[in-house]
């Protein structure tokens, strides 16, 4: 299950909860520390991934360091052959070097781009979780701030600024997620 699909149930478990004076819930213990749980269960899903994409990277420097190597090897094999024929000993020599130029160069354009891809997910992540974290801690803040004895019932009015506030945190999330699937989409 994905941290946004366990965080949007989170959000609708605390919606539904009994309500107190002056605006406060009552919500499970178990019943947070289960969301939190589920959060953490994702996690490693997507952490996998970003370790995926850096063992991918470390193929793909292999391949081409051993592409390279095949080439030099070639290079020296065919320079062996020709060492009688001058020029097509030069000629041999420049391709080699310039093979295994295009060969080096094409092996930092992959590592690079592996790595700026790594550093982006990596990147992301860090933001997603960080934002899942914020929420966590807002939720604990609320409920740790409840009053010792219960005042006067809510006025009626109340409850709809905190579903209205409630409802712009939910937009300011959905909004954030939008962008980065279309960061993601992009990459």
């Amino acid at each position: 299950m994905s941290v946004y699909r366990v965080l949007e149930k989170l959000e609708t478990y605390v919606h539904e909860g009994t309500w107190l004076p002056a605006g406060y819930r009552i919500l499970s213990e178990e019943r947070l520390i289960e969301f939190v749980e589920k959060v953490r269960s994702s996690l490693p899903e997507e952490v996998g991934r970003a370790k995926t994409i850096a063992r991918d990277q470390e193929r793909v420097m292999r391949a081409a360091a051993e592409k390279a190597e095949a080439i030099v090897g070639e290079a020296v094999s065919k320079h062996e052959e020709l060492v009688d024929q001058n020029e097509i000993v030069q000629r041999a020599r420049t391709t080699a070097e310039v093979v295994l130029r295009e060969a080096e160069e094409r092996a930092r354009k992959i590592k690079e781009g592996a790595d700026q891809y790594a550093a982006q997910v990596l990147a992301e992540m860090e933001a997603r979780l960080a934002g899942a974290l914020g929420a966590v801690r807002k939720g604990r803040e609320s409920l740790n701030r409840q009053p010792q004895m219960p005042s006067a019932p809510a006025a009626p009015a109340d409850r709809p600024l905190a579903q209205a506030a409630a409802d712009a945190k939910r937009a300011a999330f959905d909004l954030q997620a939008a962008e980065e699937t279309k960061a993601l989409e992009s990459v």
